[in-house]
């Protein structure tokens, strides 16, 4: 078994095309990997135990990092959040993007009147970095990293992580790095936090733990999605809300951190002696799930302060589609492509 990466971030968002512009503009999410309307059949346990009609688009950056999921309930009108989510509530609170020129970014989204919090500072590792929220009133933080796998004109990459609220770090931490392979402590403080206290609840006392990857990932696409990390974040003195509270899968926000990995039989049973068994299993339903013009398998496991977290096998992908090039691992193996095959992803961007 193999995790190689963070592959994507999903995001519900209420009009999927307005939302991908707006993320091609910004963040430049713009290459194109699948879009796919379809029915969510095997989610039941997350969606009320209905299918759930929904629109899907996959995009990257070619910077490097992780994709973002957009994704749209078109059976139902998305539920939002009822209250104003604070740091600390439990779920997945900030997506992080990583830029290797982070005055650059700041200056750039201050100029197209993006909703800035605050200025350039520094977390308790010493990286430059800064908040903001998209007009989705989700929460983004940006921060430098030098790690870049295409330059392009962008500001910023792709996912580099996410900042997640727990009840109790410890019981989170049999997840985030018994099973996900985080195993780097960056910090651990307990305080309060000058860089935080411009996000909404950051003026509280929290337990604050950067988590990173000690290995080497070598799977087919982790060159293209690079290092990553995440941050677990328990607020002191405050009873955090669950951010799902009441919704359900797919509704407005940040719906869950997928990860690409090889093998998802033994992964099946390393995250069930672990105490985290699939909630979602598709290999157990059929041979391969078709996503459109990719195929794969995928599961979910749910970590305890109630974070999905998604596990994808891609079995192929369409590298050129207009002249038929696919990939299929099933045949090739899941060895690193090369850096150029994966720069061909540029033939999928949309302006």
């Amino acid at each position: 078994m193999k995790i190689n990466g963070i592959q994507q971030l999903g995001i519900g968002v209420d009009n999927v095309h307005e939302a991908w512009k707006w993320y091609r503009e910004h963040f430049s999410m713009d290459i194109l990997m699948f879009d796919s309307k379809d029915t969510a059949e095997l989610m039941l346990v997350h969606t009320n135990g209905k299918p759930r009609e929904r629109h899907a688009i996959l995009a990257l950056n070619l910077e490097g990092g992780g994709g973002f999921e957009i994704w749209q309930h078109t059976g139902k009108k998305p539920t939002p959040i009822s209250f104003e989510l604070q740091l600390g509530d439990l779920g997945i609170n900030i997506g992080i993007l990583k830029s290797d020129n982070i005055e650059a970014a700041h200056s750039k989204y201050k100029a197209s009147g993006l909703n800035l919090l605050g200025d350039v500072t520094k977390d308790l590792a010493g990286n430059k970095h800064f908040y903001l929220k998209d007009i989705y009133d989700n929460l983004w933080e940006i921060k430098e990293h030098t790690e870049v796998f295409k330059k392009e004109k962008a500001v910023n990459g792709g996912v580099l992580g996410t900042v997640i609220g727990v009840k109790d770090i410890e019981e989170s931490l049999k997840v985030y790095r018994d099973i996900l392979g985080f195993d780097k402590v960056v910090y651990d403080e307990t305080g309060k936090f000058d860089d935080i206290s411009e996000i909404p609840g950051g003026n509280l006392e929290f337990r604050r733990v950067l988590l990173r990857h000690t290995d080497v990932k070598n799977g087919a696409f982790s060159t293209l999605f690079g290092k990553s990390e995440i941050e677990l974040v328990q607020v002191i003195n405050r009873e955090p809300i669950a951010i799902y509270k009441d919704r359900i899968w797919g509704d407005l926000g940040f719906i869950h951190l997928c990860f690409d990995i090889n093998d998802i039989d033994s992964l099946r049973e390393k995250t069930k002696e672990n105490g985290f068994p699939f909630t979602v299993d598709s290999a157990r339903a059929m041979d391969t799930f078709d996503m459109g013009e990719a195929a794969g398998n995928f599961s979910y496991i749910q970590a305890p302060e109630g974070t999905l977290i998604e596990f994808v096998e891609t079995h192929k992908i369409p590298l050129v589609k207009k002249i038929g090039w696919y990939i299929d691992f099933r045949k090739r193996g899941n060895h690193p492509l090369p850096k150029w095959m994966l720069k061909m992803f540029r033939f999928k961007r949309v302006k």
